[in-house]
């Protein structure tokens, strides 16, 4: 059995429609979906190809998750971290 880690642009509402286009391919056992990191696992026996094909066949835009987006991640949590607002009083 083989994970696929997808980046996959969508809001909440395409990930009832990812799910479904998924669940159709044969050999898919699992689909995870993480719509705050746009992160889709998907467990199973189909070809990675395959499974990107479909995604992109349902008009969102997909690519394989690569360690690059999660070192994106962990450097813009980090810098809002430190951020902070100042209340100001103008009257």
């Amino acid at each position: 059995m083989e994970s696929v880690e997808l980046k996959v642009e969508m809001v909440g509402i395409h990930e009832k429609r990812l799910r479904k286009c998924l669940s159709k391919l044969k050999g898919i056992e699992k689909v995870e979906v993480d719509g705050k990191r746009q992160k889709v696992v998907v467990t199973g026996y189909a070809h990675k190809n395959k499974i990107l094909k479909a995604v992109r066949r349902e008009g969102l835009k997909a690519d394989f998750w690569s360690t690059h987006n999660d070192l994106l991640e962990a450097y813009t949590c980090a810098s809002y971290a430190s951020f902070s607002f100042h209340s100001f009083n103008f009257f």
